[in-house]
């Protein structure tokens, strides 16, 4: 829960301070003195999108931090998979804003993702506004409300895993088949073309020796030139590198008795006439093996013409691409004559998944029906109890397509009174009524869900008197079970139920106009009360009732 809130530079917040405790508390102030200005300071503490325009005008940074005490709500888990620091007892949330419309996100000090702060804050604090009273309307809410209090999260992962599986196997069948009929359409030219590539016999690394032999022969006289003079110049008459060596080594071994030093640099010349000799050899023999042929050298370049053809033709650059090309038109006409085969087996495995999905809807199934009499029972019980004691109130259930979230579609009906006929809840249910529902449905939700921290944004509209103080003791209620629940709230029945009252007002200075928020001592309570009841003008009488409320 909330135990700490900082706000500095946002909207008409220079800088709020401010302290929250456990259990219910309510937060007061005139319309237009900023309650929505720390909603949504809130709101992008939990991961909403930024918008610089929100800073406080001339302002180069907006900072808004809040620290949670998480001890009794098992979230370790969440912090060890994104490798965070956890603090069981202070876990600070930051979001910072610049002028820029640069934003920046941590969690324990640690920078994080918009997307991993918002999943953190979906999990510390619900914030229930005015236009959520709208969510009734929409099924997949509904669906979820019934989820929730049936407690099917395994079941529902379950059958989310094999629905996603039967999806991903009906699209490989479209596809299939999509692919099958183009092929079927092609099938005489994919073959023409298997037989093209076929019939020129490619082979891996063809290309690059013909190239060389015709590099070859078509420099053959140079070639024969260069080698005729390296040949000559080793192994020539009477001045050949090679006969000339031997005479030096000869020499030099000649004198090796009475001249030592001559025996190492007659071992030298002995290596060194090896080698030249092994080379004039080699040079003389591929002297004998150059020998221009002009039918051969023809071939050659007939036989890369036809592959350099069949290079622009497919579009590639090699043979290597050229067979991979060969391989893929192999593969699709045996695919063309395997279809029928491939398709009755693509399909069978879609029936066998829209199977098992059907299985495990009917298991979510059982889990809702149960859920949907536990909540049909409760419902009416908390609506009894905030004025409505002919109330009904039934969840429908029908079936549907398969989807997401299984094969049911569920419809809360609701009717104020006997004589009306059970509708949905959005065609029937005014204002006021839709509010008790809705506190309702969140005062079961929660009983269901370890979440710290409700927010309710002036979810007593259209209600007061006796209705308002039910309400508030719904809140009150639902603030004693290791649960924080705020409420913005303009009714003095709902005010005097908050174990703590804070107030939100707004105060010219020559700066400007600036937002503020106090605790209130139980004497500016009294105070705060009365006026809420009489008006700007607190009479006697106003605060005598006031102190009555607060059963003072």
């Amino acid at each position: 829960m909330i135990k700490q809130l900082y706000i500095k530079n946002f909207a008409l917040i220079d800088v709020l301070d401010m302290e929250f405790r456990p259990g219910f508390s309510v937060i007061t102030g005139e319309t237009g003195a900023g309650k929505s200005i720390i909603l949504g300071a809130i709101g992008l503490l939990l991961g909403q999108r930024a918008d610089s325009k929100t800073l406080k005008s001339g302002a180069e940074k907006c900072i808004i931090e809040a620290h949670f005490d998480l001890a009794r709500y098992g979230m370790e888990s969440f912090f060890q998979q994104n490798d965070i620091e956890y603090d069981a007892a202070d876990c600070i949330v930051r979001r910072e804003l610049t002028a820029s419309g640069k934003s920046r996100a941590f969690i324990n000090d640690t920078p994080v993702p918009l997307s991993q702060l918002k999943e953190l804050g979906e999990r510390l604090v619900d914030v229930h506004s005015q236009h959520q009273n709208l969510l009734i309307s929409k099924q997949d809410f509904q669906l979820n409300v019934v989820d929730i209090i049936a407690g099917n999260g395994k079941e529902l992962e379950g059958y989310r895993q094999t629905f996603a599986q039967y999806q991903q196997a009906k699209r490989q069948l479209e596809q299939l088949k999509a692919d099958v009929e183009q092929n079927r359409q092609n099938a005489d030219f994919l073959q023409f073309q298997f037989e093209e590539l076929s019939n020129a016999r490619l082979m891996a690394g063809e290309q690059e020796e013909l190239e060389q032999r015709s590099d070859t022969m078509t420099h053959s006289e140079d070639i024969k030139t260069a080698l005729y003079e390296a040949d000559n110049a080793l192994s020539g008459e009477p001045a050949g590198i090679v006969g000339e060596l031997k005479r030096a080594v000869s020499a030099l071994h000649g004198i090796e008795r009475v001249y030592p030093d001559a025996s190492e640099l007659a071992a030298r010349m002995d290596s060194t006439y090896i080698e030249l000799k092994d080379m004039a050899q080699e040079i003389s023999s591929k002297l004998e093996d150059i020998d221009f042929d002009p039918a051969e050298l023809d071939a050659v370049n007939q036989r890369l013409d036809r592959i350099y053809d069949l290079e622009k033709k497919y579009k590639v650059e090699s043979i290597d691409e050229l067979l991979a090309i060969q391989r893929d038109l192999q593969q699709k006409l045996a695919g063309i004559e395997n279809s029928d085969e491939a398709l009755a087996e693509q399909e069978a495995t879609v029936r066998q998944l829209q199977e098992e999905c059907q299985q495990k809807a009917g298991l979510l199934s059982e889990t809702r029906r149960k859920a949907a009499r536990q909540i049909e029972q409760d419902m009416l019980g908390r609506l009894v109890q905030l004025g409505m004691p002919n109330v009904r109130f039934q969840v429908s259930m029908g079936s549907g397509a398969l989807g997401h979230s299984g094969g049911d579609v569920v419809e809360f009906l609701f009717s104020a009174n006997t004589s009306s006929a059970l509708q949905p809840v959005r065609m029937v249910a005014s204002g006021g009524e839709i509010a008790r529902v809705m506190l309702s449905l969140k005062a079961m939700i929660s009983g269901a869900v370890k979440l710290p921290t409700i927010i309710f944004d002036e979810i007593d509209t259209g209600v007061s008197g006796k209705i308002a103080e039910q309400m508030a003791r719904i809140m009150y209620e639902m603030g004693q079970q290791d649960r924080q629940v705020i409420s913005i709230t303009h009714l003095p029945q709902i005010a005097a139920l908050g174990s703590t009252h804070y107030k939100v007002y707004k105060e010219e200075t020559a700066q400007g106009t600036t937002t503020h928020m106090q605790l209130l001592t139980q004497d500016e309570r009294v105070r705060e009360i009365a006026q809420m009841l009489s008006g700007s003008d607190v009479s006697e009488a106003a605060i005598a009732n006031a102190k009555q409320l607060l059963k003072l």
